[in-house]
């Protein structure tokens, strides 16, 4: 999912209902990988 906001221009996959992998994609993959709680 990309994501708005404060988060504008990054990518996050849900790893359950409070927290989510967020990340940059670039040429070369994922990058700044982190795990936030979303809420």
């Amino acid at each position: 999912m990309k994501l708005s906001g404060d988060l504008a221009g990054l990518f996050s996959i849900r790893i359950n209902d409070q927290w989510r992998l967020v990340f940059e994609w670039t040429d070369k993959g994922p990058q700044d990988a982190r795990i936030i709680d979303y809420h």
